[in-house]
């Protein structure tokens, strides 16, 4: 019993360490986004207690036809004998893979902590610091502003290349100062923060 007791004081515990995720994570999304989310937590939680773990990723990649890995038990590469024959050309997840995922949530991962990853994966934004980084490198003087003619050429020539539309919409969105030239740390705040104007 006293082991009872202690198994459910440390769950208490990991599920109170989770819920310190991002308690604004709920601003991020919609509430038809929240409810897909909370969908596809419930698929994923197989046990059903709030917290997905390495048994539950299992469960979930064997549903979606994932080939049995070697650490399951039996033969690798071979379904579990009360389960269908699988397509051909599955792999199997190796266990590494199943930590690593888990790993990202710094902790046990219940709903609030799974939407800040989502939030976080959905953003893609890099820190404030690098993306002033990079904007400096087209800002020699160092004033705070890049030339808007000469970034839109550079956006609309180089590497992965907008198009015409994509460069007026960002433009639409850029904060300019005076001259019409782009305020990179304004828009850099913008990136990272989001627009205030949007609240």
């Amino acid at each position: 019993m006293a082991s009872r007791k202690a198994g459910t004081r440390g769950k208490a515990a990991a599920t109170k360490q989770a819920q310190r995720g991002s308690s604004n994570v709920f601003s991020m999304f919609e509430q038809a986004q929240i409810q897909e989310f909370k969908e596809a937590f419930s698929c994923i939680d197989q046990n059903r207690d709030g917290i997905i773990c390495k048994s539950d990723l299992r469960e979930t990649y064997s549903q979606l036809g994932k080939e049995r890995p070697a650490w399951a038990g039996g033969e690798a590469g071979r379904p579990c004998p009360s389960h269908a024959p699988l397509p051909p050309g599955k792999v199997s997840v190796p266990e590494e893979e199943l930590d690593a995922m888990l790993q990202e949530g710094k902790g046990p991962i219940n709903f609030t902590v799974f939407l800040t990853l989502f939030g976080e994966k959905l953003n893609g934004t890099d820190p404030e610091e690098a993306i002033l980084s990079a904007f400096r490198m087209f800002d020699p003087n160092g004033k705070g502003v890049v030339n808007k003619d000469e970034f839109k050429q550079l956006l609309l020539t180089q590497a992965d290349k907008f198009s015409l539309a994509e460069v007026e919409q960002m433009f639409a969105l850029t904060p300019m100062d005076l001259a019409g030239d782009i305020d990179y740390k304004s828009l850099c705040y913008i990136i990272t923060h989001g627009d205030e104007k949007e609240e």
